[in-house]
């Protein structure tokens, strides 16, 4: 697997796609030194002022530089969005693992909770977990993370349920391993592609969820920029400025689009699609 994220990159659109978010992740981590300008200084004898030498892609309603906040924003909500999916894999593959592994109670406790959950849409789960916990930046990431929760325990367990009777492990019994040893050293590994790449798709899901939440006003909270928040903050002035809701918005829109079509080239260098036909 280590080389398919370089072999996808070779490919036409994969390639076209890896190369925007490999700029947007170097932006978001580089944003103080490339940021023109600082991201919470306001000027407001610049205020509503368009594209020019000067500010690139214009200014906000507090004279603020919107590129500057845009670079700042990817560092908010990329790393909220991937921090949140993040957690959500490590849980999910420990309770799908455990769940397949063991069955019985723990088995149908786990799948009847998950259901549940996976009845629900994403962002009516993360709407309720941020009125409870609180919005901020902390209370977002938690709240994607068990919003996808449900996704990669389900994904996980199909794949224990399909290897756990394969002869490597019934060797591996046979020699005396014990259930950890069996779990994260022969069948999580060998389930990991296909949760890695559902993974890296659910970003771009968590990525709009996130911002809106902070079009919601619940995510990042000002002067904290988020994409979200700064496409809350121009819907008020689409005819007065236009460009601050529609340089994040097409952001948002051109970052999620490339997470998938990187994902779907991926996919095909894997050839996850056909290994998940022939264990169905």
């Amino acid at each position: 697997m280590s080389a398919a994220p370089l072999r996808a990159l070779r490919r036409p659109v994969g390639g076209i796609a890896g190369t925007w978010l490999i700029l947007v992740i170097v932006a978001a981590i580089l944003a103080p030194v490339l940021s023109p300008y600082a991201f919470d200084v306001q000027d407001l004898k610049r205020a509503y002022q368009p594209a020019s030498a000067a500010h690139w892609l214009g200014t906000d309603e507090f004279g603020r530089d919107l590129l500057t906040r845009l670079i700042y924003g990817a560092r908010t909500s990329l790393s909220v969005s991937a921090t949140a999916i993040a957690i959500s894999v490590a849980c999910g593959m420990v309770l799908g693992a455990a769940a397949a592994w063991f069955g019985g109670w723990l088995d149908r406790m786990v799948t009847v909770v998950v259901d549940m959950t996976w009845s629900f849409p994403e962002i009516l789960i993360a709407l309720i977990l941020v009125a409870i916990i609180g919005p901020g930046t902390t209370g977002t990431m938690i709240a994607i993370a068990v919003a996808y929760l449900a996704q990669f325990t389900r994904l996980t367990r199909a794949q224990i349920m399909t290897l756990k009777g394969e002869t490597f492990i019934e060797a591996a019994r046979s020699l005396g391993a014990g259930n950890a040893h069996i779990l994260f050293r022969h069948l999580l590994p060998n389930a990991l592609a296909p949760v890695l790449v559902s993974a890296m798709l659910a970003t771009g899901d968590a990525i709009i969820l996130e911002a809106t939440l902070g079009f919601f006003g619940l995510g990042a909270q000002p002067p904290v920029p988020s994409w979200g928040g700064m496409m809350s903050a121009g819907s008020a002035l689409v005819f007065k400025a236009p460009w601050i809701i529609i340089f994040p918005g097409l952001t948002v829109a051109v970052t999620v689009v490339a997470i998938n079509l990187y994902g779907d080239a991926l996919i095909a260098e894997l050839d996850i699609r056909a290994k998940l036909r022939r264990t169905a």
